[in-house]
């Protein structure tokens, strides 16, 4: 019994997913918050492209 304590104590595999879980939380933290804030920005730029586009010609100019 006293090598399956000191065994459990030792393994640190669980301790490796718990922070690997923890990074890939606060990464996708980061991810989230900067969408957020760039979100009104790309979105606007998209829709200047979206309304520049019907007036576009639709084959390129005779050389």
């Amino acid at each position: 019994m006293k090598s399956l304590v000191t065994r459990f104590v030792k393994d640190e595999s669980g301790a490796t997913a718990i922070e690997y879980g923890l990074i890939a939380g606060l990464v996708s933290i980061v991810i989230i918050t900067g969408l957020n804030i760039a979100g009104p920005k790309l979105k606007s730029v998209f829709e200047q492209i979206g309304n520049a586009l019907p007036n576009a010609p639709a084959t390129p100019p005779a050389q």
